[in-house]
């Protein structure tokens, strides 16, 4: 029987704020909470803003003043709606009014004259252009006067502005670089340490009673960015430095690989021994990497998998290279949808309207990550249950006549995890009990094609009226964190239920396929524990698609009492208690601005002395149960002679 993989823990950074404990996810529907929840939310974004913290049993405002904390929230409750979620671009990354550029040009003399000039001798190029004639300038001291005496090309420093002016942005004031020593890390890279320590810590268990429990090769981690890591500390700098009269440092090559999340977590979080990597998949990465880390489970190789993306392409080149692409909606094509003039702002906030009359997608930056345990180990040390992953499945699209194109692998991933929700749910169950987290990009190409798929499958399994939504509306497109975002709000949902609706549209396109459908275009309020699962759905370039059946916590918890009985369940609810409680703990200190982020760096580093090793098991020095040598014989028939 295959072991199932239950998500105890989850975690991350978004527009929406912190993903633990559901923050982010009561960001998206504010409006219908309760005032607590809401309040708690409001609290939670706050301090991750740098707007209030607590010092000793102090509430203090970003200027270390003393506040009265509710009131003070109030004050500030437009202020931290405004600087969440898919707003206008702001400054802190890089200023969109004045992006530098070099325009290349010539210089030539007048009437056939020589071009002469005076350059400071620190400056003078080795070796020298053809043409150039260097000697003392004898007005200027210390100066060389050069004659070029051909045409003379340059490149001259200028600044334009961004035709996007619109992204889905961490909440304004949130800097992960000062969580931590962050030595020159890409942003990408210090989001990921807030978002892996973020996930652990919801885990309300030591990560060492883990490790005691797990042998060093039973836990995997697969995590990576789609995009590599491109900004300056990254392969940004080492591209641009040179050509920018700048040096390219020794962190650039190193720090920008696309699997560098993996490493971080690996080497500065968890001090991981087991299996890592990831699987670059584009704009489907987070559930390509999910997929490698159930399979783990499922086989019992592996007890424990972190499953996580960290994209941040809040850069300008990638801006520009979306935008010539046609791929952004850039502000232009905002104003002539919603019929606005030249002179007048663009509604930013409603840049991103998956199914309805649309014009291209708004990027995005986010880290998440979860943590999977086998049930049993899940039992064992009392983790909570927030849900459990029935399976991925991954398809490619075949041949293409664009590789940025929709292609048909998306109605094999989509009619599978169906298929797979069905034997766990039966018919009636995947038709009543289901919804979909779509894609929903918000371009004109996956209104069409993607409702369509959507459509055909309902029509296939007989399923009316299957309520789909999209977070991108809020959130916008983190590429490789995606479908992150999209699994993190479906946990929301089975806590406060609600499905975020799609509230930047009116009403869907004329082209969106509708047969079977119901797109939410209002949050819709549901019974949390009959919704027992959720369709992830995830489409990228180059024709990688994926769909994830992910199960409820109710259902997670049947299935449990189904395999183990009442006695081990009402058992395991008792150990549970403890992690709870770390795990309220945990929430209140983060609430208050101590994070209790994770950077272990130069810690507990292991040499030979810490390796004990036989023909048959290999023991490392305080981390837990054997590794086995005793590895399995897949081919010992390929030994026998059969004649």
């Amino acid at each position: 029987m295959a072991r199932l993989p239950v998500i105890v823990g989850f975690g991350g950074i978004s527009p929406a704020g912190r993903s633990s404990l559901h923050h982010g996810y009561r960001r998206l529907v504010l409006d219908r909470l309760t005032t607590a929840a809401a309040r708690e939310t409001r609290l939670s974004l706050a301090t991750l803003m740098g707007l209030v913290g607590k010092r000793g049993d102090s509430w203090t405002d970003q200027f270390g003043d003393k506040v009265d904390l509710d009131p003070f929230l109030d004050a500030i409750s437009d202020r931290i709606l405004e600087g969440t979620l898919i707003r206008r671009l702001e400054k802190n990354l890089f200023d969109p009014d004045h992006i530098p550029f070099h325009k290349r040009i010539t210089l030539s003399g007048r009437n056939t004259q020589p071009v002469e000039f005076v350059l400071s001798r620190r400056h003078l190029p080795e070796p020298l252009p053809e043409g150039w004639q260097v000697s003392d300038d004898p007005d200027h001291p210390g100066k060389l006067h050069v004659v070029a005496t051909d045409h003379l090309e340059v490149l001259l420093s200028c600044q334009r502005e961004s035709d996007v002016n619109t992204a889905g942005q961490l909440p304004s004031g949130f800097d992960p670089e000062v969580l931590y020593p962050a030595r020159s890390h890409p942003r990408g890279l210090q989001m990921t340490v807030f978002a892996a320590s973020d996930a652990i810590n919801s885990l309300g268990i030591d990560w060492q009673t883990v490790t005691s429990h797990v042998a060093p090769d039973q836990v995997s981690v697969y995590a990576g960015s789609g995009m590599s890591q491109l900004d300056y500390n990254g392969f940004g700098g080492l591209l641009q430095a040179r050509l920018c009269g700048r040096k390219v440092t020794s962190k650039q090559l190193p720090l920008g690989y696309a699997e560098m999340p993996a490493d971080f977590v690996n080497a500065y979080i968890l001090g991981n021994l087991g299996t890592t990597g990831t699987n670059v998949a584009a704009c489907a990465t987070f559930l390509y990497n999910l997929r490698q880390g159930i399979r783990d489970i499922q086989s019992g190789t592996h007890r424990v998998a972190i499953i996580g993306t960290s994209e941040a392409p809040l850069v300008a080149e990638i801006f520009d290279g979306f935008t010539t692409m046609g791929a952004l909606a850039d502000d232009n094509k905002l104003r002539e949808l919603d019929g606005l003039s030249r002179g007048e702002r663009p509604f930013h906030r409603r840049a991103c309207r998956p199914f309805g009359t649309n014009v291209g997608f708004t990027l995005a930056e986010s880290a998440q990550f979860v943590v999977l345990f086998d049930d049993q180990l899940a039992l064992e040390l009392g983790a909570p249950i927030h849900g459990a992953v029935n399976d991925v499945f991954v398809n490619a699209d075949g041949f293409k006549k664009s590789i940025a194109g929709p292609g048909v692998g998306n109605y094999l991933t989509m009619a599978k995890a169906a298929a797979a929700t069905r034997n766990l749910l039966g018919e009636q169950g995947l038709r009543e009990r289901t919804y979909v987290q779509a894609h929903g990009t918000g371009t004109p190409q996956n209104r069409t094609t993607e409702s369509r798929i959507l459509s055909r499958v309902a029509e296939t399994f007989g399923i009316r009226d299957w309520p789909v939504t999209a977070v991108k509306a809020y959130l916008g497109h983190s590429l490789a964190s995606a479908a992150g975002d999209q699994l993190v709000t479906s946990l929301g949902v089975w806590r406060y239920g609600f499905i975020p609706g799609i509230t930047t549209i009116g009403e869907t396109a004329g082209d969106v396929h509708t047969d079977g459908l119901d797109i939410l275009l209002q949050h819709k309020e549901v019974d949390a524990d009959s919704i027992e699962a959720v369709i992830i759905n995830s489409k990228g370039f180059g024709g990688n698609n994926a769909s994830a059946s992910v199960l409820s916590p109710v259902k997670t918890e049947q299935l449990l009492t189904n395999r183990y009985g009442t006695t081990a369940m009402s058992a395991y609810r008792q150990r549970r208690e403890s992690a709870l409680q770390r795990v309220h703990d945990y929430d209140t200190a983060a609430s208050s601005g101590n994070f209790s982020t994770t950077y272990q760096f130069g810690e507990n580093v292991l040499d030979d002395a810490d390796i004990e090793l036989n023909s048959v098991a290999l023991k490392v020095r305080g981390r837990g149960p054997e590794v086995s040598l005793q590895v399995p014989d897949h081919y010992r028939e390929y030994l026998q002679d059969r004649d």
